[in-house]
């Protein structure tokens, strides 16, 4: 048996999930697990299924197998392997904890992903990467060579085959260019509970606001600052002893 993920948006209506199945019963494909959704506000339906089929093929022949259906209902789909790990690229600065958190976790196996390397304005965490075995490259940045850095990036992203980038307190804004270039492949992890608290100083600002909860968020990353899709989000109680410098050390926890 082989394992494929099959993610679909399109607009709503009736027959697309009997559509799907009947595909999968032609393929032989068993369904392991599925999730669905309606979202009654944009009118578009959204599912997700882990499918198995015994002598699998490869995901570009069942790509182009499940197009007519997709044709069919305007779909916005695609087949994945289940068992190919994503590549990513991980983003950081000077603040570590993200990077080490990220690094431990795909190395104890409880991260299905593959690090292939990481990229940091600073050479701080060249030791820490390095520790993992993991791939570490200075790019320096100003504002004078933002646009060359950049084009570093991208070309670590093409060259290394990667489909997703992490920025993981990256304390550098991505340029419009490249929030378009990495478009739907990058996801920032912001250390404040958006919307509450944008930008580089989210601990200052809530601890002058003396909030009692904060918190962390994952999300795409686009060209209007931590204003992305969100993806994830958690949350900490706090007291108004904790300084701002104490702040980050409580939610890190």
């Amino acid at each position: 048996m082989t394992d494929y993920i099959l993610t679909l948006s399109c607009p709503d209506r009736t027959g697309i999930v009997h559509a799907v199945t009947e595909w999968l019963l032609e393929q032989k494909g068993n369904i392991v697990e599925a999730q669905q959704f309606g979202d009654a506000e944009t009118e578009r339906f959204f599912l997700r299924v882990h499918f198995t089929i015994p002598n699998g093929s490869d995901v570009k022949t069942l790509n182009q197998h499940f197009e007519p259906v997709a044709t069919k209902f305007n779909m916005d789909a695609h087949i994945y392997d289940a068992d190919r790990k994503a590549r990513i690229l991980i983003l950081v600065s000077r603040q570590g904890h993200c990077l080490n958190d990220l690094l431990f976790r795909t190395h104890s196996g409880q991260l299905p992903v593959e690090i292939a390397g990481v990229i940091s304005n600073h050479t701080d965490h060249a030791a820490l990467s390095a520790s993992y075995n993991v791939p570490f490259h200075h790019l320096p940045v100003t504002p004078e060579s933002k646009a060359e850095q950049e084009k570093e990036i991208l070309q670590f992203v093409d060259n290394l085959n990667i489909d997703l980038v992490v920025l993981a307190r990256y304390m550098q804004i991505l340029s419009p260019e490249l929030c378009r270039a990495l478009s739907g492949r990058a996801i920032n992890i912001h250390h404040s509970f958006l919307p509450s608290f944008k930008g580089a100083r989210p601990y200052h600002q809530a601890h002058a606001r003396g909030v009692k909860i904060i918190g962390a968020t994952a999300h795409y990353v686009t060209e209007d600052l931590d204003e992305g899709p969100i993806i994830e989000q958690d949350i900490e109680h706090v007291s108004h002893s904790m300084s701002p410098s104490g702040l980050p050390r409580w939610v890190a926890m």
